[in-house]
């Protein structure tokens, strides 16, 4: 098992959430509540990680993140390195091919939202920050949580935009996807399976207990309670 490897990706996962799901909240908020003629052409934006090959995002984000582009440049001065082959450019990257993976739940959770109850919570003399804390953010739980889980599982699952990104730089860049793979590259084949295995199990672990907390919570915050 390699577990250098494993640890790099949960916590890859983990810094994607943070930083993902807070954006993803504001995102799926507005696109939720307001429309506007370019909304559809957002979304459509937004979604381009689900249609896109892992290669062509991972291609696109190496140009645009490398020494040769004014943006690799100036983030390059800004942080002293270069994010390709480097963990913050792992980041990077995960952020923007879970976009769809974060926003879309998140935004269906605020779309199931009844407008009575906004209205009534407006009535009632609550702010839009106190509405959104006490109101919305409760029924759209169920989303955020399908968000939070969709986004850690994918990002433990990539492959493409990883290796095209990071490379496999052992401590650095290398996830347990990675790792698998080198791991059939070397015939290395129980490796392989033993840590498939493990991935496996943990994914459906995830995956049941954030059904079940996505169930009890939808429940709790039913809008027939408030």
């Amino acid at each position: 098992m390699d577990w250098i490897a494993l640890g790099l990706s949960l916590k890859l996962g983990i810094m994607t959430i943070l930083v993902l799901v807070p954006l993803a909240l504001l995102v799926a908020r507005w696109l939720a509540y307001r429309q506007c003629v370019g909304k559809p052409v957002i979304e459509a934006l937004l979604a381009v990680p689900l249609v896109l090959p892992p290669t062509v995002v991972g291609y696109y984000l190496l140009v645009g993140l490398g020494s040769q582009s004014w943006l690799g440049q100036w983030l390059m001065q800004w942080t002293g390195h270069l994010l390709v082959f480097h963990f913050s450019g792992l980041l990077v990257a995960s952020i923007i091919v879970n976009i769809p993976f974060a926003v879309q739940p998140i935004q269906r959770g605020f779309e199931s939202i009844p407008q009575e109850v906004r209205d009534a919570a407006a009535c009632c003399g609550m702010s839009p920050l106190r509405s959104l804390l006490t109101v919305e953010l409760p029924l759209a739980w169920p989303g955020i949580v399908t968000a939070i889980v969709l986004t850690f599982a994918h990002t433990l699952g990539e492959f493409g935009v990883v290796l095209m990104v990071g490379g496999s730089l052992p401590g650095e860049t290398k996830t347990i996807a990675i790792s698998i793979y080198d791991r059939v590259q070397a015939l290395d084949f129980a490796a392989a399976g033993n840590m498939s295995l493990m991935l496996l199990v943990f994914s459906i672990i995830v995956l049941a207990l954030a059904n079940s907390l996505s169930r009890r919570f939808g429940r709790r915050g039913s809008y027939h309670d408030l």
